[in-house]
């Protein structure tokens, strides 16, 4: 495909042939339904229907075509559907860490790992279950048992996966960041679930520069009262000592008696993980997902949906810090081979994952859509001088992908290669609209919903629509749905994130365009949550450290998804008298936003205002000033009955006009305008 075609939305860009119909899970998944219930459908379309009508049924089979062995006594696959508070296989029992191990063969890599200064390496399985099995036994001398807590602050290296696997096996829970978080973040996160274990590296590298985390460490660990105990990882320096008090290394938690490796048998509902996802206002809510909820929602995604099959090798550039890494390492459920990456994905060049792809022979080849616009911006053409024969699939996430990324991935990359954009979230630790192998590829749209999610758009009075934006919700339960939010005894803040709008139905705060064919085009965030490079994270973590400042007295923070996988991040701050937003004040906010939070929190623009709109109770109104840059008329976002001030808009409208005429025309991009399509 030449560059200079232009193309549209819904131009088809691959068709799978009937070899590789053939080869995938999803057919023999099919002739299964056929030769063992009797099932049989004419098309995608019809084996989705069937999935998100006949739930029990659906999830039931999944369970038997990957022999997933369930304990207990259980009779109904869904003893309660409302949402929330859907059962799911009351009475079973399983273990998520067994089920992976039923599928690691000793002879065989188990996991790669490459990093900007470690080169590609495999680790075997049978030195996969002996790692797990020491750092099981050591936690188990610890104290760690059933429902205890063990946080980490590790990059995505093998000891990072090797510890959640022993966590899991003992019924623990398990909780990760990544090594880049501030201390308000970690502090923020890990206080909540009063953790007794405390696994961190000594520091990490990224872009080709080392960053030492101990200090980091002493003062998170100093406002995590029920820590017990320590464990360094020397990554950084590896004669990193463990010499503060109530601290251990890594190799004295593994140096203990040898003990075969064991699995608690939990309730199907038995917390896991905890992942933390934002909301606008609050601390960040404590998502947690059972055991047998993500081994099937993991088994179906990843193994029919994303067609890994026993033996593939599967990456995607992540962090532990975002849901995409417990995604990554649930292709064990299913057989396949995690490949491992620790390091900047832009160094020492944008083609250093590609390389990485090559070497390691990867067949699923995950990233985000503003790592693919970037390489095409670049000029990068990942196909030309390496080999990538195993690669099969190409999955994007994080933000919509544009329609010309779409082309340059059959242009520059590979002409069959099979490209999934998919949407989902932290909330599901899944996607609920992606890739079928089965279905043809359109430039800019989503391929179907996923298989025993009924996904539907609705507008503001809750009628499903078609062919037009609405939200994105479900109106049935899906297993991987949270189990609780941690510290929400009686429900409340997991009704009011998803369930507010509309009763009984999960809002996920997408915007969704569902086609007539069954398509699905995601146009953004229709919520104030920000969501850049794939993380989301909520205002009210901006707003505690830059209002913090005595420069500073107030502030809004936004989000605006742009063509090509971009995102642009304004911060408006209303600034002390007799202080200016010179060089010394903006870079003073920056710095202490990344020193707090993360590189990825700092703005790409602060803009000094005289006043933010605030409600008749107090809130910022984010979501409103969003819709004035999306080039909304100010009586469209903002009532004067609810607005403690309506002349603080003032500033907005004029800066929405200036934005709209002058800086994204200038760089060649308007932002996404769910409301308005052209």
């Amino acid at each position: 495909m030449s560059e200079s075609v232009q193309l549209a939305e819904g131009t088809l860009l691959w068709e799978p042939s009937a070899a590789f119909r053939d080869a995938t899970t999803l057919a023999d998944y099919l002739a299964w339904l056929e030769r063992e219930r009797g099932l049989r459908f004419a098309d995608y379309a019809a084996l989705w229907r069937w999935s998100v009508d006949d739930l029990e049924a659906f999830w039931s089979s999944i369970v038997d075509y990957y022999a997933i062995l369930l304990r207990g006594t259980w009779s109904r696959v869904l003893g309660r559907r409302t949402m929330p508070g859907a059962i799911w296989f009351d009475g079973a029992e399983l273990n998520y860490a067994e089920v992976l191990f039923e599928h690691i063969r000793p002879d065989r890599p188990a996991l790669l790992f490459q990093s900007e200064r470690h080169p590609l390496r495999e680790m075997s399985g049978a030195e996969l279950e002996a790692s797990v099995a020491a750092v099981a036994a050591g936690l188990r001398r610890l104290g760690v048992g059933r429902g205890d807590r063990v946080v980490a602050v590790v990059p995505n290296i093998p000891e990072a996966l090797i510890a959640f696997l022993a966590c899991a096996s003992l019924g623990a829970i398990w909780a990760s960041c990544s090594p880049d978080f501030g201390t308000r973040s970690l502090i923020d996160r890990f206080a909540q679930i009063s953790p007794k274990v405390l696994l961190a590296v000594d520091g990490y590298t990224y872009g080709g520069k080392a960053f030492d985390r101990r200090t980091i460490i002493d003062e998170i660990r100093l406002e995590l009262p029920s820590l017990e105990q320590t464990v360094l990882i020397p990554y950084l320096d590896p004669d990193a000592a463990a010499d503060r008090l109530g601290e251990m290394a890594w190799t004295d938690l593994v140096a203990g008696p040898v003990e075969p490796l064991a699995f608690e048998s939990v309730p199907f509902d038995h917390p896991l993980w905890v992942l933390y996802s934002s909301g606008t206002t609050g601390l960040p809510k404590a998502i947690v997902h059972g055991h047998g909820g993500v081994v099937i929602e993991h088994a179906k995604a990843i193994g029919l949906m994303f067609d890994v099959r026993d033996g593939d090798r599967m990456f995607w550039f992540t962090t532990t810090g975002w849901m995409m890494w417990n995604f990554l390492i649930g292709s064990m459920l299913v057989g396949g081979v995690p490949v491992l990456y620790d390091g900047s994905p832009a160094y020492p060049g944008l083609d250093a994952l590609w390389d990485l792809a090559a070497e390691a022979e990867v067949a699923l080849f995950g990233t985000s859509a503003a790592y693919l616009a970037a390489c095409m911006k670049a000029g990068i053409r990942p196909g030309t001088d390496r080999d990538l024969s195993r690669l099969r699939c190409i999955g994007s996430t994080g933000s919509p992908l544009a329609v010309e990324v779409f082309g340059w991935v059959y242009d520059a990359i590979k002409p069959d290669v099979w490209l999934v954009s998919v949407s989902g979230g932290t909330d599901v630790v899944s996607a609920f609209v992606g890739g079928c192998p089965l279905l043809p590829v359109h430039a800019g749209e989503l391929q179907a919903p996923a298989l025993g999610a009924r996904v539907e758009a609705f507008d503001e009075a809750g009628r499903s629509v078609l062919d037009q934006t609405g939200e994105l919700v479900l109106t049935a339960p899906l297993p991987s749905m949270p189990v609780f939010l941690w510290n929400d005894p009686d429900g409340q803040r997991y009704r009011e994130s998803y369930f507010e709008m509309y009763p009984g139905v999960w809002r996920h705060g997408d915007w969704i365009r569902i086609t007539d064919r069954g398509r699905a085009v995601i146009e953004g965030r229709s919520d104030s949550t920000l969501n850049r490079r794939g993380v989301r994270f909520g205002t009210s973590e901006l707003y505690g450290v830059v209002e913090r400042l005595p420069e500073v007295l107030d502030s809004l923070v936004i989000g605006l998804e742009l063509p090509g996988g971009g995102y642009w991040m304004p911060l408006f701050v209303v600034l002390a008298d007799g202080v200016e937003l010179d060089s010394a004040v903006t870079a003073r906010v920056t710095g202490a936003i990344r020193e707090a939070l993360s590189q990825r929190h700092v703005p790409d623009l602060i803009v000094a205002v005289p006043a933010i709109p605030r409600t008749l109770t107090g809130k910022k109104m984010e979501v409103p000033v969003k819709r004035l840059l999306l080039g909304r008329p100010l009586e469209e976002v903002a009532a004067q009955g609810a607005t403690a001030d309506l002349r603080a808009f003032d500033f907005f409208v004029d800066f929405a006009r200036v934005w709209s005429d002058t800086a994204a025309a200038s760089a060649g991009r308007r932002p996404i305008d769910p409301n308005q399509r052209g």
